[in-house]
Order: C-alpha cells, then structure tokens, then sequence
C-alpha cells in the first residue's frame, strides 16, 4: 500500500491550521487552575522492521517526563508491529514510566484478548474514573488485524456509568468514520457517543499522517500523528489534554523532538 500523505474528506484538520478562539493574541489559553491533565500517543510500533523504534520510544517517554502534573498516559494503538511476542517487550518500555499508564489494541496489535489482558494488565475494552472524569478505552480489531466498530454494548455501559460525571473522554485507536483514508465507517457509534451530553472528546490514531480535529454532532474528535511506525507525519507527536478546574477543557498536539505546541483546541 502507498501510504504517502493524503487526507480523504478533510480540510481543516492539520498541523497547519490553529483552531481560534483557542488561540489568544498568539498566547495558549490554558486553564488557570488545571485538575486533570493526560497525555495520549499512539502507534509507536515496536518491533517494527527497519525502523529505530527503541529511540523513538525512549524519546517519547523522555519527552512525557519534561511535562509536569501529568496524570496518566494512554497508548491509543498499534503499540507493536504484529508480532505477538512484542507485546511483553514494549510493555517492559511503557513501564519506566513515571505516571501510570493505559492502552488501547490496534491492528497491528495482533494478540488475543486474553494475552493481551495478561500482558497489559487491563481488557481491550476497558473504563476508569480519573478524579471526576470517566476514561473509556474501546477495542476495534482483532488478532487478524481486521479494522472494526467498537463494542456499542460495551460503551454504552459505560457510558450510562458515567452520565453523572462532568466529563467523558473516549480513546479508540481507527477512527469510526470514513472521514480518513484508514478509518471505518460506523455511524451507530458515532451516534451513540454523540447522544452523551458530557462526552467532552473521542482520541484516535492509526491515521499517522492527521493530527488535529474534525466534528459530528458538535463533537471533536481528534488525532494525534505517530511517535514510531515507518510513515505518516515528519514530526514524532503527542498529545496533551488538560481539565481546568472551571470546567474549561484544552487539547493541543507537541512534538516529541522539543516540545513544540503544533495545533490546539478547546473541547
């Protein structure tokens, strides 16, 4: 397949375009007090040939440890590169971390769910509560590697769970539309996640060459490029989600390189 740059359906979702009012007279427009703040990043592909994907990695670990009160991270996919017996390695990586940690399986995650839960420690669909914000995490392909829709059973337990929280934030590693090159079109999904007044935001990866937003319903959902993998984006990125203790919720994509503030916006 040629992966070389291309946005199928998509204007305004790259790093060239900064979402206003975001942007404040060329100032961030950062919370005055934030209560919640993560990190998420995705497709590191560990093992993945002919790439140096042991730098990449240790840059971004480096890179989450220069950030400051970050309290949690989430690796949204592809955390290796098909080969099951990768998964216990790139689990050793995560775990220098100095924050906890949570992921999500992509398609090139290539392992049962039940080694995958051993390996990892948690389910391929799984939630957690963050101070007063829900976390779902949702599955969307198998050990064949096929693109799928998220469990809707699953996320709408969940998110009927969390309806009393202030805010809900979902991770799935492919986009649940066709808005992409690479994502999958399952409008029931998106309908379902959309009906929840406090699901502030859906992250997604997969697609290494978008990194910024698109919305269905009034609601963003947002990529973060690549830290590894072998195409897509020039620039290693995370991305950055912070809660402000007024209600006030903010996302913006770095580089890994140095830290860079690439795109930004308000959720």
């Amino acid at each position: 397949m040629n992966r070389r740059p291309f946005l199928q359906k998509i204007s305004l979702i790259g790093t060239s375009f900064l979402t206003m009012p975001f942007m404040l007279y060329g100032k961030m427009d950062f919370p005055k007090s934030t209560r919640l703040k993560f990190i998420t990043a995705s497709d590191g592909h560990w093992g993945q040939p002919d790439t140096d994907y042991e730098t990449s990695h240790g840059n971004l670990i480096e890179a989450i440890h220069r950030e400051k009160d970050v309290d949690f991270v989430v690796f949204n996919g592809d955390l290796i590169h098909d080969y099951p017996t990768l998964l216990p390695q790139v689990k050793e990586v995560y775990n220098r971390l100095q924050v906890p940690h949570y992921v999500t399986r992509g398609n090139h995650d290539r392992v049962s769910v039940a080694d995958f839960e051993k390996i990892m420690g948690q389910t391929t669909n799984f939630s957690f509560q963050a101070k007063d914000s829900g976390i779902l995490l949702l599955d969307c392909s198998n050990e064949k590697g096929e693109y799928l829709c998220a469990n809707l059973d699953f996320a709408n337990s969940i998110l009927d769970q969390f309806a009393s929280l202030p805010q809900v934030f979902v991770f799935v590693h492919i986009s649940q539309n066709d808005w992409t090159r690479h994502g999958v079109p399952c409008t029931d999904f998106l309908n379902l996640i959309t009906s929840y007044p406090n699901v502030r935001a859906t992250f997604h990866g997969h697609d290494h060459d978008v990194d910024g937003q698109m919305i269905y319903r009034n609601k963003p959902f947002l990529w973060s490029g690549h830290f590894g993998g072998s195409w897509g984006n020039p620039f290693p990125s995370y991305r950055v989600c912070e809660v402000g203790e007024d209600g006030k919720v903010i996302s913006y994509l770095k580089t890994v390189k140095d830290g860079t503030i690439l795109n930004g916006h308000t959720l």
